[in-house]
């Protein structure tokens, strides 16, 4: 995974992550997407409304960067549940 220290994370503009208010999670190529999937639910102090807004940002990483996604809400994340698509 292409690593951001603390300098380049600066520069991520806030539209590139999964949680912009935070600036938690960014999604600047397909190893931080898949990152941002695995840590999802480790994000601390956002809203579900927060977390239906990253998803979203998310889905279209994913899809952005050719990233298979098998979840198919923030829900499932980590429960082992495929989304039926």
């Amino acid at each position: 995974m292409s690593k951001l220290d603390q300098e380049d994370r600066k520069e991520v503009s806030t539209e590139h992550f999964a949680f912009p208010k935070q600036r938690k999670e960014p999604l600047e190529d397909a190893s931080h997407v898949r990152n941002a999937i695995a840590r999802f639910k480790q994000v601390e102090d956002v809203t579900d409304a927060e977390r239906d807004e990253a998803w979203k940002r998310i889905r279209a990483a994913a899809r952005k960067f050719n990233v298979e996604l098998h979840e198919g809400d923030w829900r499932e994340v980590g429960s082992g549940a495929k989304s039926k698509r």
